[in-house]
């Protein structure tokens, strides 16, 4: 069995025609998959080159939906906040001890346009050094984000703007996750559930206010809100309807407390439509925010990504292809002069 595209198979939501070397191996997995989900023993045969280009089109990929999140994040700040700074805030993590710090500095549009949110974070930190009794340590990345600050007060009482980005797993993690559908699968399980929202990936935009009717109020201003022509193109952005409102597709509020999560978070979800691109927004009051935020800095509270991890290893003990889907991709791209994973009947092989 030759793992060849189907011209019948969907491709996942995230994927885009301009990237056909992504697609055409995740068509072909699928296919694989169904074959190998039949019980079916066969040959799986991948091209360097091919993995190559998919490789840089994910990171393409990336990078461009990155730079829509920003856009988007300086309309809806020149609109919220008036005049704004923005700083970008690497929450880092000392080897060996574990102890967690956060660390912020001043960065310019341009760059926050010429870097991802994971590469302004790592630089963060590559300027330190950190010192203890044994020597000399490093650190390591657990989460950054960009924030935009308001320079002064404004009339919706919002105290920032920071994008929030699940966009940092390995590629390998990230096709695998929509081959299985990972998301439906953790919904499914009910021992999985409460961890359905470290799997989802959306760019994010979060909206901090003071209190809850401050949340409302923006809530409000945002589903009315359209952005002019003029400041379309001061930042380079067509005069289109699919950039100069939001679309709203789903909104769910966790602010009431019958509808708020047993973890204590509260806020107002919505999921938008703009400029071809599908984004999550949050408005959470200020109080939450920081409960939220001491949470991801404390040495206990584990990251997303590890959390994220640990949904993948219950889904791998659950379905043994899942997990060898796992170990293939990552040979693939990180380590394929090594053995390849082993699947009792699939035959892996790799062709110049």
């Amino acid at each position: 069995m030759e793992a060849l595209p189907d011209e019948n198979a969907g491709s996942p939501l995230w994927m885009v025609s301009q990237a056909p070397a992504l697609n055409e191996l995740v068509l072909a997995l699928q296919t694989a998959r169904g074959t190998l989900e039949a019980g079916n023993g066969g040959r799986l045969v991948f091209s360097r080159l091919k993995l190559s280009q998919a490789r840089a089109e994910f990171s393409a990929m990336i990078r461009r939906g990155e730079r829509d999140l920003h856009a988007l994040a300086g309309l809806l700040s020149q609109r919220l906040l008036g005049t704004f700074g923005l700083r970008s805030s690497a929450i880092g993590e000392i080897e060996r001890t574990h102890e967690r710090f956060t660390i912020t500095v001043d960065v310019t549009e341009e760059e926050v346009a010429r870097s991802t949110d994971l590469d302004l974070g790592t630089r963060i930190l590559a300027r330190l050094a950190i010192a203890d009794e044994r020597g000399w340590r490093r650190a390591a990345l657990v989460s950054n984000v960009v924030e935009y600050e308001p320079t002064g007060p404004n009339p919706f009482n919002v105290y920032r703007l920071l994008t929030r980005i699940k966009a940092e797993e390995e590629i390998w993690n990230k096709v695998v996750d929509e081959l299985f559908d990972l998301d439906r699968i953790v919904l499914r399980d009910k021992q999985l559930q409460h961890l359905s929202r470290y799997v989802k990936d959306v760019f994010g935009i979060k909206v901090v206010v003071g209190a809850d009717d401050d949340a409302y109020r923006v809530q409000a201003h945002l589903q009315e809100l359209e952005f002019p022509a003029e400041q379309l193109d001061r930042r380079g952005l067509p005069r289109a309807e699919a950039f100069g409102r939001l679309q709203f597709v789903e909104h769910k509020d966790y602010l009431q407390r019958p509808s708020r999560k047993q973890s204590g978070w509260t806020a107002l979800k919505s999921v938008v439509h703009w400029g071809g691109k599908t984004f999550e927004i949050q408005v959470q009051p200020l109080s939450n925010f920081l409960h939220e935020r001491e949470r991801l800095t404390r040495e206990s509270h584990a990251s997303f990504k590890s959390t994220r991890e640990r949904v993948r290893d219950e889904v791998a003990q659950r379905l043994p292809l899942f997990a060898f889907y796992r170990a293939l991709l990552k040979w693939l791209f990180l380590d394929p002069s090594s053995e390849a994973p082993q699947q009792e009947g699939v035959d892996v092989v790799l062709v110049d």
